[in-house]
């Protein structure tokens, strides 16, 4: 059974999405810049944990390499100049390194929101992620979400 990458582990989503995969039994990766984080976690014994940047496309290749499905739970929270255009060359980073790993599918959270609408900055630029892994990396299932609350988050 080929491995599934989940890029954004410490998040709120996907420190959910691991132990439901663990359960199902699939072999799990988790990519994050500070894997330090994840110590903590219950999971973080039972997953392939890598270091890696997908803004500075460091760690992918390797973390990428082997696996038939990907978690793109990465964004951007900053509110400062210019953050759109790291988010449009991180999804670039890790289309371009998902496929060249010849993983088989990209499962990316986005936003809510029509493309023809007047979207916030923060909703255009998941929209805008969401674009850019379609055109350049394997097949992209998309879910666009509204913000999500829970015990945690």
């Amino acid at each position: 059974m080929k491995k599934i990458l989940v890029a954004g582990p410490d998040g709120y989503i996907g420190g959910r999405l691991i132990p439901r995969l663990l359960e199902k039994g699939y072999p799990v990766r988790a990519l994050a810049r500070h894997p330090e984080n994840l110590s903590g976690r219950p999971w973080a014994g039972s997953v392939e944990i890598f270091k890696g940047d997908v803004y500075k496309n460091e760690g992918l290749d390797a973390a990428l390499a082997g696996t038939d499905a990907a978690y793109y739970l990465i964004h951007s929270m900053a509110d400062v100049p210019g953050f759109e255009k790291m988010e449009e060359i991180s999804a670039l980073n890790f289309a371009a390194s998902a496929s060249a790993a010849g993983c088989g599918r990209v499962i990316y959270l986005g936003g809510l929101g029509k493309d023809e609408e007047v979207l916030s900055r923060h909703l255009a630029s998941r929209h805008r992620v969401g674009e850019v892994l379609r055109s350049f990396g394997p097949p992209v299932t998309e879910f666009r979400a509204a913000i999500i609350v829970g015990s945690g988050s």
